[in-house]
């Protein structure tokens, strides 16, 4: 007879558990699940690339309706849990009670507020769930000031991301240098510099006095009576488990719910699992160790003899573009020695610490590459005196010479942690390779390897190469998609190589397994098609996002925003009086100046879309294609018209790029600056395309990058008239059209293809210069026009002749 399980909880570690039960013994318990977020299991570890924009929440989604529905959970979600009686074994929700035979608390842990005057202000927030992730993408949404409170691992990625959506970010730290618990010193203001460089401010060693504001959070004041704006305030200075159940309970509490070494708190029939438990004095924050406590918990509940030990853990960043790993015991002491080394062009740190012939701490920044073989030997307590000389370059270089990488794998033993996340070691993948599992995606689906932040990938692939040695091919490039066996690379030469000018044809011709391809590869398809044959191929509006479908970025409330064009960021007295009019008219309720030099309107509803694009038409503005794959802005300065710097006109060649650009379909957005001198006012030196005027003529750089990652432009030509530039940028343009895979930025697409392939093309080679322009104008001719004039024609065609809701006056 099955017994009942109600567990409190639905984070990561109570999913493990629940996965480990209908996995090994999906007969032993009707399972009740209670969460007090109004949805179940996700992966919690992804929340920032949520907030920065890099993943949605149906992305990160671990558990679904399907999940749940298939394994007979009930699922009481959006309902907290007022009370446990331990004596009647009921646990009581807010819709009524549950009677169980075994209960699981798996409450986590809550955020910390500072005790100070003006903490509950609206417009201050906590970083923890989904809810909160939501409630920084909302006020981010409205630009302005964002103060975050604690320089650890959570306040970063916070920081990172609402930099990332547009807000000015700064980082309030009370100790000396960022996440001094994970890292030293030297990391620590590597770490800074990296986070400055993108515009994130970082005050240290400062103390928060007090929140500003009356009905909203305005400022933060600190010690020094230093003041900060702050349109939205951040508190991410610490988490405490949240353990107020357990102590109504009468059960064992400390600083966490105590428990054995298989997860029973002091009432034999009541479990907890994750973030709310102390076991041994130790507090449990990171995946690895609470997916340790699932497994144990899932065997203990099936009456299975295992025990939970604590273990060491690293400890990776995950902010973007910040790659640092530590683990161990870094502190200084007597009878320890340090081994250091340091790369400053790379911005590479490593440090060492080293304890009667055994490495008892690491810190690596700028390349983490081989952390997991230091982790190993922290947690082995390896002697490394005969590899005392090379043992700073990594698990290569052992024996002296730089070895095969593999060599280093093949020598781990089975014990060996691959997957941090997941907490899977070398003998389980391994097993599961002999078992079938061939390849990436098939070790991924068996073990879990991989399968979270990814880190681990390439040290996965090598365990596949090194098991199944000829059998196995290192991927090169993976398959568009699981529709078709050819990689993006493949697709593109065959439509070129086989005339293939349909979607039918290259579904016939290229032997896709589906019948019409996918979200994933029909958009794809799709670009390469009508890149390739603009003349012979008609754009497909159903193989393309839902944003290019309306030719509006939809909103999270499911309004659009409209974004007209001006032309290098130049406008008028008419044309701001039109906009004006369309946001009273259309009672649009944000109307925001974006980074690129236009005006974004944001909240308008779906219905008014042709409407407001008619009345911004008559006024002579056109789609500015904020929505899109291709052209969205040439932002300039002021140029010789009005600066005393300027060198050229910045504003004028800005104005004929965009207007020859502007409808261009490309693999990814495009962005263009044209700065009038040196002092680069237009920020061309981040850009696609960016183009510095100078006395001498004009210099053209190339595959810049100013979102999730930061990257100058490398420069391909220097240009001495104003058509030569011309000439040059649409080449390069054209060539990314034709060679990029779709959703590759110019700068990811430069970096492999290599900038003198590129500079070969559209610099060296006159005549394929003069292809490639030809070949863009050959398109332009089809696509340089304005989507929204043929919806608002529609629209007009339509109008009601009259409104018969209108009375006649008496």
């Amino acid at each position: 007879m099955k017994q009942n399980l109600v567990i409190i909880g639905a984070g990561m570690a109570s999913g493990r558990v629940i996965e480990q039960l209908v996995e090994n013994a999906p007969e032993a318990y009707n399972i009740t699940l209670f969460n007090a977020e109004a949805r179940g299991n996700y992966n919690r570890i992804m929340l920032s690339p949520v907030l920065s924009g890099e993943k949605t929440y149906a992305e990160i989604v671990t558990h679904d309706d399907d999940f749940y529905t298939t394994h007979n959970v009930t699922c009481r979600f959006g309902e907290h849990v007022v009370g446990i009686d331990p004596k009647a074994k009921v646990l009581e929700g807010q819709n009524g009670s549950v009677p169980y035979d075994k209960l699981v608390i798996a409450t986590g842990s809550a955020p910390f507020i500072i005790p100070v005057q003006g903490k509950d202000l609206p417009g201050v927030i906590t970083y923890r769930d989904l809810d909160d992730t939501n409630a920084m993408i909302e006020a981010s949404a409205k630009g302005g000031s964002a103060v975050v409170i604690g320089g650890g691992l959570l306040g970063l990625e916070a920081a990172a991301g609402l930099a990332e959506r547009g807000m000015k970010v700064t980082v309030v730290h009370l100790m000396g240098h960022l996440m001094e618990r994970q890292l030293d010193e030297a990391a620590g203001y590597l770490l800074r510099k990296d986070l400055e460089k993108r515009g994130i401010t970082i005050r240290t060693t400062a103390s928060t006095n007090a929140i500003l504001g009356d009905d909203h959070v305005e400022a933060v004041l600190l010690e020094g009576d230093e003041l900060l704006p702050a349109d939205l305030v951040v508190m991410a200075v610490g988490i405490r488990p949240e353990t107020r159940l357990a102590t109504d309970a009468g059960l064992s509490v400390a600083r966490g719910i105590e428990v054995n070494a298989q997860l029973q708190t002091s009432d034999p029939d009541i479990y907890a699992v994750g973030e709310c438990v102390e076991f041994d004095g130790n507090l449990f924050g990171l995946v690895a160790p609470l997916y340790d406590q699932a497994k144990v918990l899932a065997h203990s509940l099936l009456d299975k003899a295992d025990a939970f030990v604590a273990k060491d853990t690293a400890t990776k960043l995950k902010v973007t573009g910040c790659d640092l790993f530590s683990a161990g015991d870094f502190a200084e002491g007597s009878g320890r020695e340090d081994i250091v080394f340091r790369d400053p062009a790379r911005g590479v740190y490593k440090r060492l610490v080293i304890e009667d012939d055994r490495l008892v701490g690491a810190v690596m920044y700028g390349d983490t590459a081989d952390g997991n073989w230091f982790f190993g030997l922290i947690k082995d307590g390896t002697d490394i005196e005969d590899m005392r000389e090379t043992l700073i370059f990594g698990p290569a270089y052992q024996g002296g010479d730089q070895a095969d990488p593999l060599s280093a794998v093949a020598a781990l033993p089975p014990e060996a942690e691959i997957c941090g996340c997941n907490g899977i070691c070398k003998g389980t993948i391994v097993e599961a390779i002999k078992g079938g599992a061939t390849d990436l995606g098939a070790v991924k689906a068996q073990t879990k390897a991989s399968a979270s932040c990814g880190t681990c990938t390439g040290l996965v692939e090598q365990l596949l190469q090194v098991t199944l040695g000829d059998a196995f091919e290192m991927p090169t490039a993976q398959p568009i998609c699981t529709c078709c066996d050819l990689s993006h690379e493949d697709i593109r030469r065959l439509i070129k190589s086989q005339e293939l000018q349909s979607q039918e044809a290259v579904w016939q011709e290229l032997g896709w397994k589906t019948r019409n391809g996918c979200h994933i590869c029909r958009p794809a398809v799709n670009f390469y098609l009508l890149a390739d044959w603009p003349l012979q191929y008609q754009d497909d509006p159903q193989s393309r996002f839902v944003n290019e479908r309306k030719h509006a970025n939809i909103q999270k409330d499911g309004t659009f925003s409209v974004v007209p064009r001006m032309w290098g960021g130049i406008t008028n007295a008419a044309e701001l009086r039109a906009i004006a009019d369309a946001a009273e008219k259309y009672d649009v309720p944000t109307v925001k100046v974006t980074g690129g030099q236009r005006i974004d309107l944001l909240g308008v509803k779906g219905e008014d879309l042709p409407h407001i694009w008619d009345d911004l038409n008559k006024a002579g503005l056109v789609s500015g294609h904020a929505y899109s794959k291709g052209l969205r802005t040439v932002k300039t300065c002021v140029g010789t018209d009005h600066c005393r710097f300027g060198t050229q006109d910045s504003t004028g060649l800005g104005i004929k790029l965009e207007k020859i650009l502007w409808g261009s379909w490309t693999p990814h957005k495009v962005k263009l600056g044209v700065s009038g001198c040196p002092r680069n006012c237009a920020e061309s030196t981040c850009k696609d395309v960016g183009i510095i005027c100078v006395d001498s003529g004009y210099q053209i750089g190339v595959a810049g990058a100013a979102g999730m990652d930061l990257k100058e432009t490398e420069r391909l030509a220097d240009a001495a008239t104003e058509q030569e530039a011309i000439d040059l940028t649409i080449a390069f343009v054209q060539l990314y059209r034709e060679n990029a895979k779709y959703l590759d930025r110019a700068y990811k697409w430069v970096a492999k293809a290599g900038l003198d392939w590129v500079k070969a093309r559209v610099v060296d080679d006159l005549d394929e210069r003069a292809r490639l322009i030809a070949a863009f104008e050959l398109s332009q001719s089809i696509y340089r026009k304005d989507p929204w004039a043929e919806h608002a024609k529609e629209a007009r065609a339509f109008q009601p002749l009259a409104d018969l809701t209108l009375e006649a006056a008496q």
